[in-house]
């Protein structure tokens, strides 16, 4: 067959016509779930025909054709009861996955949205309405079994030795994973992802019963370490087929790329006692504040990448959609904007911070995961289709390194420098390129920054440092390798030296100091959530051990992660897996705190074995990418006004 390719553009819709669409509702019309052996439970290579499904929420529907009977096969490692005489069906994709496709990028097309796809696939609109916040939609969490490997009397067990004050550490790791797998989201059957919290005794759950991308990670990198990889792919395929929904907040439309903060499982009633499953995501329109979740898109590559690593299904990564996913989301990272930086602008609360908390601008914990998500991309992109398309990433990935490491970065010296600055430079060789007022340096930095130490500062802006110290960007920034060496060490020997002040009682604070009195009524507007040394606001999130021993591990300070490590131990077990504790120190379980909280479990579990064996680590992390250093697009040298300044962030590079 001759294949001939046109064009379409990515704003129409009906684009993801040609995608597969796994997550779409099951019914029991053609097809019954039924618990079977350990199997993928979707054959992709069914064809399938699309069909308008009257129903009181209006969605596309696929209808798997009579060619071939197909079940839906229960994962016994994830067995879920149903409801007593409800049956479901699943729908699987078009044929269209067995198509090469490609995505070629024009070199001075910088919005990437020139998808050519092969002639001949039958290529229909998929038009998705959304489905409508319903009272009397049945949730679609389902306890997990009592009886699955014993889980109930296992439980029982711990529970009895944790009163007694007995349980040993293998005691603890066994409740983390009974805990992580009655976690477990199903979805017709398979295994999709992990509620955000499981918490039986919370009569009011929010969106805490929801998959939420960024909570994800950590549970979905500790069964990819324990050999699990079905939940896992699962979850990247589902939520990339949510990536196409459209997302609409008072009739305006985000970029087509955005990925979900979060989805929930459905199961909405339909005739003669008969249920069907269905995704609900949510991409910031339920959200407090309805901010959209900027991280969302950039976790789920880093978790792409990952699971490659551990698995080695690559081809999985080669998948069209796989990659044309990648594609949606650097166009919305890549666009062009007003900005001067290479750095990502976004709103507050787009993020693991999602209140108001004055992180608005560039904020480091986005730009860490957007370095990261960058490098990851130019790892799984297909060369030969994307060639001017990884170029850019190049020229970004080395913009956005010397501007990070030039001026995020303090340490004593530089706050000496800082606090010495001239202001109101118009010039092109100005000193104080952001023109950053002395007065602005904090009087608790003078006396808190080591003489051995460093890090990056949380935000940078014109006329505006924030110098807040924030876990999570200078982590990933340590793992990424988005600081140079030097500043790796120097971070981790700030947080030992500052081992009271980031660590304390419980790892490790979100950021430090806390905002207080009249900055926290200006910065967060007065959030009762979000008080001094509680929340995101210094609170104490367990959930950041998995990275901070990740970064240890990296620098070869595996000591510090194991002090860590048994440090969570002590207390998170006794203290039924919280969301966050308050307090500078981390003292006390935090007031609003959810308990057994899915990432806490599953960042312990994650931490506890790669401490154990720690060569792990190694596919998690990337090394100094020294080519980075040399690419410079600037073109500065060639108009004579100017030298470029790349010397100096290659001068900090330990060779």
């Amino acid at each position: 067959m001759k294949l001939l390719s046109r064009v379409l553009s990515l704003r129409n819709a009906s684009f993801w016509g040609f995608k597969h669409s796994f997550n779409l509702p099951c019914s029991d019309q053609k097809l019954s779930c039924k618990a079977k052996a350990k199997a993928f439970p979707l054959n992709f290579n069914q064809t399938s025909r699309f069909h308008a499904y009257p129903f009181r929420f209006l969605r596309l529907q696929r209808i798997i054709s009579n060619t071939q009977n197909l079940n839906c096969l229960q994962s016994s490692g994830f067995t879920h009861s149903r409801p007593h005489g409800v049956s479901v069906q699943s729908r699987v994709p078009s044929r269209v996955r067995g198509f090469s496709t490609s995505v070629e990028t024009g070199v001075k097309d910088k919005n990437f949205e020139r998808i050519c796809v092969q002639k001949d696939i039958n290529v229909k609109p998929c038009v998705v309405e959304r489905i409508a916040k319903d009272e009397n939609i049945v949730g679609g969490n389902v306890p997990l079994a009592e009886g699955e490997n014993n889980v109930k009397n296992v439980g029982e067990g711990l529970q009895e030795k944790k009163k007694s004050g007995i349980l040993s550490e293998k005691d603890i790791e066994k409740e983390a994973w009974r805990l992580l797998r009655d976690a477990v989201v199903t979805y017709c059957g398979s295994p999709v992802g992990t509620v955000a919290a499981n918490d039986p005794g919370d009569k009011q759950p929010l969106n805490y019963d929801q998959v939420f991308i960024r909570d994800f990670v950590p549970s979905a990198l500790a069964f990819l370490l324990g050999g699990e990889g079905e939940i896992v792919k699962n979850f990247l395929l589902h939520t990339l087929q949510l990536q196409s929904w459209e997302k609409t907040v008072d009739c305006y439309s985000p970029g087509q790329g955005l990925m979900p903060a979060s989805f929930k499982v459905r199961t909405v009633p339909l005739d003669d006692n008969k249920f069907e499953e269905v995704l609900d995501p949510d991409f910031g329109e339920s959200a407090i504040g309805r901010v959209a979740p900027v991280d969302s898109g950039l976790w789920w590559i880093i978790l792409l990448r990952a699971y490659g690593k551990i698995t080695g299904d690559y081809a999985f990564q080669e998948r069209v959609d796989v990659q044309t996913g990648i594609k949606l989301i650097l166009n919305l990272c890549l666009a062009d904007g007003f900005d001067m930086f290479p750095s990502l602008l976004v709103t507050d609360g787009s993020c693991m911070i999602d209140r108001r908390m004055g992180i608005h601008g560039h904020p480091l914990e986005i730009q860490a995961l957007f370095y990261s998500a960058l490098r990851c991309a130019r790892e799984i992109l297909n060369a030969e289709c994307s060639k001017n398309l990884v170029s850019v990433i190049n020229n970004r990935l080395s913009a956005l390194s010397f501007h990070i490491r030039e001026y995020y970065w303090v340490d004593m010296k530089k706050v000496n420098e800082i606090y010495r600055y001239k202001t109101e430079e118009y010039s092109m060789d100005a000193t104080n390129k952001f023109n950053i007022y002395p007065d602005q340096i904090p009087s608790w930095l003078m006396d808190w920054i080591p003489e051995e130490g460093g890090y990056l500062i949380g935000n940078l802006q014109p006329a505006h440092m924030d110098f807040r110290f924030f876990t999570l960007g200078n982590l990933w920034s340590i793992v990424s390798s988005l600081a140079t060496p030097k500043q790796n060490e120097a971070i981790l020997n700030l947080i030992e030296a500052k081992w009271d002040d980031v660590v304390g009682n419980m790892p490790c604070k979100i950021c430090y100091p806390a905002v207080e009195n009249e900055e926290w009524r200006i910065i967060t507007g007065s959030d009762p959530k979000n008080t001094p040394w509680s929340y995101h606001n210094g609170g104490s999130w367990p959930t950041l051990l998995w990275q901070f021993t990740l970064a240890c591990i990296k620098m070869g300070r595996l000591q510090l992660a194991q002090k860590a490590v048994s440090l969570a131990e002590k207390r998170l077990s006794i203290d039924r897996w919280p969301e966050y504790y308050d307090t500078r120190s981390g003292k006390f379980i935090g007031k609003q705190s959810r308990f057994y909280q899915t990432w806490t479990i599953a960042g312990f579990l994650t931490s506890r074995m790669m401490v154990e064996n720690p060569q792990l680590a190694s596919l998690l992390f990337w090394e100094e990418d020294y080519e980075l250093l040399e690419i410079c697009v600037c073109a500065l040298n060639k108009s004579g006004r100017k030298k470029c300044s790349r010397g100096a962030a290659k001068s900090q590079i330990l060779v």
